[in-house]
């Protein structure tokens, strides 16, 4: 798939059929994630696969399994339409979305400054970086025929992935990626169209 036509094709998908991924295909779509440009040069990245359904239940097990749409409704940050029905196809399937997967994908970078409080931007370039890494994995997933959805760890949830999976302190988990042969029926959210006449200025804004 040309480069063009996997950026149009990626979308969040998060039904998935049974379909395993092969170990070499997994491996050479992890290897277009340290292709991504990083801050430091040293890409300090590592990607926790796991294909074993305990150990994705273990990891998952702080993620809320029982959200519904009503929840979606009381979410008053919402107010574009298109927005609002792309959290009720997606606020349900948090938890299914990422164990009914062939893999259950774990980026972890090193902590290198607090992110939730940084000094400056400087502080948050390891962060830029690693989720450079993972788009160009999102988009080797999708050359190859694969959908991804990721969730960004909320509460306890990391530190329950941290004990499941035995990570040593001093990285963090930026996502939760879940990677697998999309659905048939694999419910799709819009897209809100951008106007590039709108966005993109020559010279001055």
């Amino acid at each position: 798939m040309e480069c063009h036509d996997a950026i149009n094709a990626r979308r969040s998908v998060r039904d998935f059929t049974e379909e395993r991924i092969p170990e070499d295909t997994l491996k050479r779509i992890i290897a277009a994630a340290y292709k991504a440009p990083a801050n430091d040069h040293f890409r300090d990245w590592h990607y926790i696969v796991v294909t074993d359904p305990e150990v994705k239940r273990q990891v998952l097990e702080g993620i809320p399994k029982n959200l519904t749409v009503k929840d979606v409704d009381r979410m008053t940050f919402i107010s574009d339409p298109v927005q609002k029905e792309s959290y009720q196809v997606a606020v349900p399937k948090q938890y299914r979305m990422l164990y009914d997967t062939a893999a259950l994908l774990v980026p972890l970078m090193k902590k290198k400054s607090d992110i939730l409080h940084p000094a400056n931007l400087s502080d948050l370039n390891c962060y830029a970086s690693v989720w450079c890494s993972i788009e160009n994995l999102w988009l080797a997933a999708t050359a190859e025929g694969y959908g991804c959805n990721l969730r960004i760890p909320w509460g306890e949830e990391e530190a329950v992935a941290q004990k499941a999976l035995g990570f040593p302190d001093g990285y963090l988990i930026p996502c939760f990626i879940g990677i697998g042969r999309p659905a048939p029926d694999a419910v799709l959210t819009k897209q809100i169209n951008v106007d590039l006449d709108d966005r993109i200025h020559w010279q001055k804004f």
